[in-house]
């Protein structure tokens, strides 16, 4: 599976909306900090969260920003983080 991997930051200027955008974001990727998630997307998977969020933002008011880094597994990213590591988000096994 092809997968990217994505950074996802967000400014949603009214809390309700903002609220549901971490709570999907929540169901789409990690969350890195304040408005700000990295998460591995298939095609597939990338589509149904641009929709789902273009139908959820104001688009006079709210800005969100999808900024793709490349293949997941071949990312090397360059990455100045100050405090907590940063580690690209793994896709690890999945237990039902």
């Amino acid at each position: 599976m092809d997968e990217r991997l994505y950074v996802v930051v967000y400014d949603i200027r009214d809390q309700k909306r903002w609220r549901r955008v971490f709570k999907l974001m929540n169901g789409y990727g990690e969350w890195v900090q304040l408005s700000v998630f990295q998460c591995r997307l298939s095609r597939r998977r990338h589509a149904e969260l641009v929709a789902l969020l273009d139908g959820m933002i104001h688009h006079k008011e709210d800005h969100v920003v999808l900024l793709d880094l490349g293949l997941a597994d071949q990312v090397k990213p360059h990455v100045i983080s100050l405090g907590k590591d940063f580690e690209p988000i793994d896709r690890g096994p999945v237990i039902v």
